[in-house]
């Protein structure tokens, strides 16, 4: 080992090669509420390993996109019918 290094011509970067990317998917840095990511971690432990929790999330994502997932106004609905099936 020298006692001394020369870094004058070193440059700043990756040691290695980025990983190729999945088709169509980027890679983002997101912020989430800890119960969200315990909530999907929960759902990709119930499905065995098969499904990762941010696939998950993905697919929620898409679900609410494309308008499949349920309605606040629908979800309210169906909470008050079953409180006054409760109540009366």
């Amino acid at each position: 080992m020298k006692d001394r290094y020369d870094f004058s011509n070193a440059k700043r970067g990756r040691v290695l090669p980025e990983p190729p990317s999945e088709s169509g998917k980027v890679k983002v840095s997101i912020r989430l509420d800890e119960e969200i990511i315990d909530y999907f971690n929960a759902l990709a432990d119930k499905s065995g390993g098969k499904t990762g929790y941010q696939t998950l999330i993905n697919s929620a994502l898409h679900e609410y996109l494309e308008g499949k997932a349920p309605k606040l106004e629908d979800t309210l609905r169906r909470i008050l019918r079953e409180e006054l099936r409760k109540a009366g």
